[in-house]
């Protein structure tokens, strides 16, 4: 790739230090956001990376440099510009349009796998995935929705797109009365997110996996516990929708910060709230189906990559239905 060469003026040291951040950590943020590298010595700044790419962060360089005479910045203060500035939404706009010529060949390089959708609709929804920020995938159990959610977060974050994944769902039994669970919080919301650890397993292996917990770069939450937070720079996934309420389904969608992405997963004819209160997936189909920036993939009994037979038991139950 080639690289750009940027001289900032007049000569400033603390202006260059408040550019650049505590260990260039502003300049890193830059990196992540624009998908460039950008080195340093004084004043004189080198950007390597696609054309249009360089050209943007240069452009973020020379106006945060004018602002970081007037104030001090920080992560969040760069993040806002990024964003108020139009020059990040402009280059997702160029990368969606790319992405739709080429959808055909669409891959997923997660750890040590390589996977490729089967069929239209899983075709649709990693397309949906690598263009918004947040996307919905809607169907029966063994139409991969959940394995390529996990995919696409594992490959996010090992190119350094986001820094870590949440993976949540809500705590709710299946129809039966599981009792008390021992341990601490995370064994006893382990059990309701086997399917996600199964996936991450065989993507990255048990040991890697492990580590990534230990370090939080993984975390895993009830979803009870997004409550109040601001997730920045994260890949999350929400499991087995079906069984938010509707008050759960807004206060997760409204956690979303800013570098973030998330994929929303659950079968609307296996919801198992108590009480028969409305599932929140139910209602956000509805509420958000025309919003921009939001896309829906909703599978059927064909797309299932299971056993035949379970192809066949979700018609039959259609048909009962």
């Amino acid at each position: 790739m080639n690289a750009s060469q940027l001289i900032l003026e007049p000569v400033d040291n603390h202006r260059l230090v408040n550019l650049c951040g505590l260990l260039d950590e502003h300049l890193r943020l830059i990196e992540r956001r624009l998908a460039v590298q950008i080195s340093n010595r004084g004043n004189q700044f080198k950007v390597t990376g696609k054309p249009k790419d360089r050209d943007a962060a240069v452009s973020v360089l020379e106006a945060l440099y004018e602002e970081s005479s007037n104030s001090m910045l920080d992560p969040q203060k760069v993040h806002l510009f990024l964003q108020e500035s139009g020059i990040e939404a402009q280059l997702k706009e160029q990368v969606r349009e790319q992405k739709g010529k080429s959808a055909g060949d669409i891959s997923i390089l997660a750890g040590r796998s390589l996977i490729k959708p089967r069929g239209q609709n899983q075709l649709n929804y990693l397309h949906g995935v690598l263009q918004n920020d947040i996307s919905f995938g809607i169907g029966p159990a063994g139409t991969g929705k959940t394995f390529l959610a996990v995919a696409c977060a594992v490959q996010a974050l090992e190119r350094d797109d986001v820094r870590r994944i949440i993976l949540t769902r809500p705590a709710v039994e299946a129809g039966e009365n599981l009792g008390f669970l021992p341990g601490d919080l995370s064994q006893k919301i382990d059990p309701y997110l086997r399917p996600l650890y199964d996936a991450l397993y065989e993507m990255l292996g048990f040991e890697k996996v492990s580590k990534l917990i230990e370090r939080n770069v993984i975390e895993v939450a009830p979803l009870a516990f997004m409550r109040g937070r601001s997730l920045n720079e994260s890949f999350i996934i929400l499991d087995e929708a079906q069984n938010t309420t509707q008050e759960q389904m807004k206060m997760f969608l409204t956690r979303i910060g800013f570098g973030s992405t998330a994929i929303v997963t659950g079968d609307i004819t296996q919801i198992d709230l108590p009480g028969g209160r409305p599932s929140g997936l139910k209602h956000v189909i509805n509420v958000l189906s025309k919003v921009k920036g939001i896309s829906f993939t909703h599978f059927n009994s064909k797309d299932v990559v299971r056993h035949a037979l379970v192809q066949r038991i979700v018609d039959a139950y259609e048909k009962n239905d």
